[in-house]
């Protein structure tokens, strides 16, 4: 599928040169600085080292004062409190993070995390009632229950009161309870991008203020912290960069037993970065609740029991794998649905259907399918009577937002801008998709949606290193861009262009992974790049025609030497 490429508005020239020799930074560096808003010396000292001082007071937040004074009354009281959790990465490490918390302050705690097949997203009846038969009297809710109007009512019923900590959009009601959530319209707390997790943190944070207690164990928990921004691709901006920024230091320096025994198992080794908890961490951690029960994961991530966290771990493990198989399963099959639709290329949305397709996995299959088809995608599947689907859009679309224009047919959704999920009844699902496809179409800015590449900067190859450094090392500009970790949403990893480039060798690996040998003319610079599942580019760059490459700057190293990879983000011929 073809993409857009676009550069990023480019900076005044006189501010990238002060800011060059301000730091003594190549060029180009300067320029990616600048983009970014960095403009003096005392601005990149601060994104590249991070104050924690800089954190939010957690009382900005609406209703913290009431959250903190409860919990401080149910401690007070010896009350026993229930933390209830979401089944996925953010969900289960908030819950951890609690628990690891207050389990040194107050005896009385248990936890609670839904299964995603008998109970689905969200507060249940059955975790209320598993409160009210085990005594609970005040449940935290994290990462969920914003929308849980009902079930907070159907709680105070039975005498027992709710925390939430949520980070999701309000519908038109608030629960009747006391309600973290920055999204709330009127909620002042500077910083609406935090993780269900960041909520739950800060309520701790306002907690240990109010009783000025010492803030070591709060600080320790800051690994999970990181990994559930990086899971719950929130931005890593503001004060989520600052928890990063601190919470891969805890992660690497300090590894709790059970992220030792989930690297171990994927051959991988610390120090790691917040892709790789993206790309390496998380999914574990979320295939638990996928395949059989988050419960696992905060078993995992709370236990300082080497020999139990191994056998969790692998557990785990075996979860990702099943996992694995089922998505490129049912990704083959989704394919296959939207092959066989005539009428798909006329439509602004993609929405497939299977009874039988796995619940843990329909979320993943939703954004395989945007990498073919570039639309908002919503994957549906039936368990219980009822069908359940996995919503994820692209740039411009809030599928929040078009999700609340077809509510009246749903039994209840909930999200973020690009994802969200949702329950109807089988008889809806036709209605439902056409529903949907109006609203997007009434959202969509371009009726022909294409995928848009952000370009940092134009480069060549000579310039990527210094006139002093050897191309066979890892250069000064790659070792600079990787202290703009962590990288994610609001700190995008830099994108390059290099023009007029000409192929020297070229492979596919495993039939989908395309690795070439690339130089540029009148120089005699090669470079190594790769582009993980893109078999479709083969035949362009076998072709003999210059092409022009678009990439990012990586470190690959073997056998103790690090080198330079372009990792290929798209290509295209040159000249075009």
């Amino acid at each position: 599928m073809a993409k857009i490429w676009k550069f990023i508005p480019q900076p005044n020239q006189n501010e990238i040169e002060t800011l060059q020799n301000e730091l003594n930074i190549p060029l180009h560096f300067a320029k990616i600085l600048t983009q970014r808003g960095i403009q003096s010396f005392d601005e990149a000292k601060s994104f590249f080292r991070p104050i924690w001082e800089e954190t939010h007071d957690p009382f900005l937040m609406k209703n913290m004062g009431l959250a903190v004074e409860r919990l401080n009354q149910a401690i007070k009281r010896n009350e026993k409190i229930l933390l209830f959790g979401d089944y996925d990465v953010d969900g289960t490490t908030a819950v951890a993070v609690m628990w690891n918390v207050l389990i040194d302050y107050h005896g009385r705690l248990d936890y609670y995390i839904p299964d995603r097949y008998a109970e689905g997203y969200g507060i249940s009846f059955q975790g209320i009632d598993f409160a009210k038969e085990t005594g609970v009297t005040l449940i935290i809710a994290l990462d969920c229950g914003i929308r849980a109007v009902d079930k907070v009512n159907y709680a105070k019923e039975l005498g027992i009161d709710f925390i939430i900590c949520d980070h999701h959009q309000p519908g038109d009601e608030i629960p009747d309870t006391i309600v973290l959530d920055p999204m709330q319209i009127d909620c002042p707390y500077p910083f609406k991008g935090l993780s269900g997790c960041g909520v739950g943190f800060k309520l701790l944070q306002g907690l240990f203020k109010t009783n000025d207690w010492g803030t070591d164990i709060l600080l320790q928990q800051l690994d999970l912290l990181a990994i559930s921004i990086g899971a719950d691709i929130v931005p890593v901006t503001d004060e989520n960069r600052i928890f990063c920024y601190y919470g891969l230091k805890v992660l690497n320096l300090a590894p709790r037993v059970g992220i030792q025994a989930l690297v171990k198992i994927a051959k991988r080794e610390f120090p790691l970065l917040l892709t790789d908890v993206v790309f390496v961490i998380a999914p574990r951690i979320n295939a638990a609740g996928r395949i059989q029960s988050g419960i696992k994961s905060v078993e995992l991530m709370i236990s300082n029991d080497a020999d139990a966290v191994q056998t969790i771990a692998k557990s785990i493990d075996t979860d990702n794998e099943e996992r694995k198989e089922l998505d490129a399963q049912i990704t083959f099959e989704a394919l296959q649905q939207i092959e066989e639709d005539v009428h798909f290329s006329t439509k602004n949305t993609t929405v497939v259907f299977h009874p039988e397709w796995h619940k843990g996995v329909i979320g993943i299959v939703a954004s395989r399918l945007i990498e073919t088809h570039y639309r908002p995608t919503i994957v549906l599947t039936e368990s219980n009577g009822k069908v359940t689907g996995s919503a994820r859009s692209i740039k411009g679309v809030d599928i929040h937002q078009a999700l609340t224009m077809c509510e009246e047919i749903l039994e209840q959704f909930g999200g973020h801008t690009f994802a969200a999920g949702m329950t109807l009844l089988p008889e809806n699902v036709q209605d439902f998709k056409e529903r949907f496809e109006l609203a997007i179409t009434h959202l969509l800015e371009n009726p022909s949606p294409e995928e848009e590449i952000f370009i940092d900067t134009e480069i060549n190859f000579e310039e990527i290193f210094q006139s002093n450094e050897s191309t066979k090392e890892f250069p000064k500009l790659g070792r600079l861009l990787s202290q703009m970790e962590p990288y994610g949403p609001g700190n995008m990893k830099p994108i390059f262009l290099s023009k007029n480039c000409i192929v020297c060798d070229a492979t596919l690996l495993k039939g989908e992974h395309l690795k070439i040998l690339v130089k540029q003319a009148n120089s005699d610079i090669q470079l190594p790049a790769i582009g993980f599942r893109m078999p479709e580019l083969y035949d362009l760059v076998t072709s003999g025609c210059a092409i022009d490459l678009v990439y990012t700057i990586e470190s690959n190293t073997w056998n103790n030497k690090t080198t330079l990879q372009l990792m290929i983000k798209d290509i295209k011929k040159g000249g075009v």
